[in-house]
């Protein structure tokens, strides 16, 4: 008799558990981190389709997740079009005539300095009121009357009478139609929160816990890529290197601010830390330890200390950061890797840090389902006593082939049960 779907659950979360504090678990758990358009396609489902319809796109991630022996119940990572077109994004593109790409295209992050490198000193005195004023208006099109009417600090509202005032600005048409675009916002956020709310239950009802419920940035990242872009913080770092240093001051304690709001809404216990700028070739070693490395850390730290496992997704070449990674807490972090020195990591970091993820995307998609397993055999040839999680890297990437993803769990059942 097959387990109830508490036990399955409460089995689920000890597996992955386990492997994060580099205990032997009973098997090898498949656990993507994300999945985008991959459950979509494979149904025949266009890009653009999927990045409306939440209720598809939701129904799409669970079949896949019974199809392929996935372990937890993945974030459906592709971004909801509804929402971006309600405030007209200019930071995000999507699949569809209204997003500007193809309809068969994956969404693409359109980088640019949304903070000039002489406005940075202004944006650090006044985060609030820079955001407002001007970051919105250069995030959407919908947002643009917030800079054409400057409003003084809110705390000078604080007074009834001068509240008028305020109602009398947010009353002039551009305004108004930023205030609409919010409200357009909530309402295109609603929808998607609630298919998301019903998979989720549905997966609990199954067994399955959710992989994870909130990302968050570490904050060199957040000024690099929504602030700044790599060419501008890279100048940066030459130019004006303490105030680049006083914005992401600024942006990490945002950071954990929001780390503690997202566990208090969600309950969930993993953080999902995706990290874009501070691979190998990205900045030297010691920019890395100057710029990325503090804030990062204190990140990980933070989120041990409130009894959150971080699930940080190390993009790109990672190999010549392991002497740094090496010092992250032992057993506490599910470390997800893209690309990186498999033997060389286990000799620096076997004994701190789960390998998770790292099946190449070649493979999965240009792949046969021998070499998937090959390449699994050999992952758990080197980690399986020692703690390992399977997975793409960085997620099942959209064009995968099934046959490959189903050869993930083929593999666990050959040579993953230990």
């Amino acid at each position: 008799m097959s387990a109830a779907p508490e036990q399955l659950y409460a089995q689920r979360e000890q597996r992955f558990n386990d492997a994060v504090a580099l205990k032997k678990t009973d098997r090898v758990p498949i656990m993507p981190l994300y999945v985008h358009n991959f459950p979509t396609l494979i149904n025949g489902v266009s890009d653009k389709t999927a990045g409306y319809d939440h209720e598809l796109r939701w129904q799409s991630t669970k079949e896949a997740t019974l199809r392929f022996g996935w372990n937890f119940a993945p974030t459906n990572d592709v971004l909801a079009s509804d929402f971006f077109a309600s405030f007209g994004c200019k930071q995000m593109m999507w699949a569809g005539e209204e997003g500007g790409l193809a309809d068969d295209a994956p969404h693409q992050w359109v980088e640019d300095e949304y903070i000039e490198a002489d406005e940075l000193e202004e944006f650090i005195g006044d985060p609030n009121g820079f955001t407002f004023n001007k970051v919105f208006p250069r995030m959407g099109s919908k947002l643009v009357g917030l800079g054409q009417i400057p409003l003084p600090p809110l705390y000078w509202f604080s007074n009834a009478y001068y509240l008028q005032v305020l109602g009398n600005m947010l009353g002039i048409p551009p305004l108004r139609a930023a205030l609409q675009a919010f409200l357009d916002m909530a309402d295109a956020q609603a929808k998607t929160n609630a298919a998301n709310g019903s998979y989720l239950q549905e997966m609990q009802d199954l067994g399955y816990p959710p992989t994870w419920a909130a990302a968050l940035m570490p904050a060199f990242d957040v000024v690099s890529d929504t602030f700044r872009s790599l060419r501008g913080s890279t100048l940066d770092m030459f130019r004006q290197p303490d105030t680049l240093l006083k914005a992401v001051d600024v942006m990490q304690e945002a950071t954990l601010g929001l780390l503690h709001a997202a566990y208090a809404v969600t309950g969930v216990p993993r953080q999902f830390i995706p990290m874009h700028k501070g691979a190998g070739g990205f900045m030297s070693d010691e920019q890395f330890g100057k710029f990325y490395w503090p804030t990062f850390k204190a990140l990980i730290e933070e989120c041990v200390e409130a009894g959150i496992t971080p699930m940080p997704l190390f993009e790109g070449d990672y190999t010549p950061r392991l002497e740094f990674l090496a010092e992250l807490p032992p057993g506490k972090v599910a470390a997800h890797f893209d690309r990186i020195d498999r033997k060389k990591f286990k000799e620096v970091c076997g004994d701190v840090l789960v390998f998770w993820g790292n099946v190449p995307s070649s493979l999965l998609v240009t792949g046969t389902p021998q070499q998937v397993k090959d390449d699994v055999k050999e992952l758990i040839d080197l980690f399986g006593e020692t703690g390992l999680i399977l997975d793409g890297p960085g997620g099942i990437p959209d064009q995968a082939r099934p046959e490959n993803v189903e050869a993930l769990a083929e593999a666990v059942n050959d040579y993953g049960k230990l």
